[in-house]
């Protein structure tokens, strides 16, 4: 008899209706079963509601933000971290051209090769150092002042006020020092520009550096070695090095737009994607023009990949 009485305490406990009232078609069939979910496991399910969906979206930004941060080397004091920022890069630039110098004053390499060497390896070297600066125009300003003293210091070995027989030798087609006042000095322009007005959040910058760097670059490399057939319209270009330049100017932005993806710059996106294609395959239409002759590429490639990306972004 006891037993009996325990069993019919427990399964009214579980069939008690605790949120809704059964239905009425329901309320002729026996408890225990299509009971109502008791309260100690509903109450389980609505814990969740300790996190509302404005705290998750919080949490979300804020993991962003850090994420954007996450190269920066003193995020609590912006100004001690550009110094340091500049600093960094300006070793690692100058490293850099003073590697490709060795190489061009040992002969160790075509002098035609190193030069295009140093146009590729330049200027995404530079913009693979962003992430280390502040996100407004105090980063960009520090970090413009890289190209900036390049600018200079294209201007002093051009003038001839001093000699560095490497630096000639790897930046002019034919050793003179005149030579960096045209090609390479608009090169250092060209990214300065891109550094200061388009900065690290705008795909623009990612365009114009990875179009005139790595395109124009791969275009000369790939003209020389495969380019056996000529365009029609500018028999100093070929086909194989307008599909050179397109294929590593896209490619290159593709690799620099996840890069900064990755830190919270941009968002990369099968759109940005395409856009970059057109972009790379403007800038190397216009490099293939006769006018890229009259007028140097590294002036026509940077303005047209930033008016694309300006009519695309």
């Amino acid at each position: 008899m006891a037993t009996t009485t325990k069993l019919s305490v427990l399964c009214s406990f579980i069939s008690s209706p605790l949120i809704d009232s059964p239905p009425h078609s329901l309320a002729n069939i026996p408890p225990c079963f299509f009971s109502p979910i008791p309260r100690f496991l509903t109450t389980s399910f609505r814990s969740s509601s300790r996190f509302p969906a404005t705290k998750i979206r919080k949490s979300t930004r804020s993991l962003t933000t850090s994420s954007s941060l996450a190269a920066v080397m003193f995020p609590g004091n912006s100004v001690l971290s550009d110094v340091c920022a500049f600093g960094v890069t300006s070793i690692v630039a100058f490293s850099c051209l003073g590697f490709w110098g060795e190489i061009g004053k040992r002969g160790l390499l075509d002098q035609k090769l190193i030069r295009k060497l140093v146009h590729i390896n330049i200027g995404l070297v530079f913009m693979l150092c962003w992430p280390l600066f502040s996100s407004g125009i105090q980063g960009a300003l520090f970090a413009s002042l890289v190209p900036g003293l390049n600018i200079i210091r294209m201007l002093l070995l051009g003038l001839g006020v001093y000699h560095d027989e490497g630096t000639i030798k790897s930046m002019s087609r034919h050793g003179d020092r005149r030579e960096l006042l045209k090609g390479p000095l608009y090169y250092a322009l060209s990214i300065t520009s891109a550094c200061i007005f388009y900065w690290k959040s705008s795909p623009i910058a990612i365009a114009v550096i990875c179009n005139l760097c790595a395109g124009d670059g791969m275009a000369d490399i790939v003209g020389r070695r495969f380019g056996t057939e000529k365009l029609p319209y500018n028999k100093n270009k070929s086909f194989a090095g307008s599909i050179g330049m397109a294929t590593a100017g896209f490619l290159a932005s593709l690799g620099y737009m996840y890069y900064f993806a990755s830190f919270g710059y941009i968002k990369d996106s099968g759109g940005m994607i395409l856009r970059f294609l057109i972009i790379s395959l403007a800038s190397a239409l216009v490099e293939s023009l006769p006018i890229s002759t009259d007028i140097d590429d590294n002036l026509t490639i940077s303005l047209t990949s930033a008016l694309a990306g300006f009519l695309l972004f």
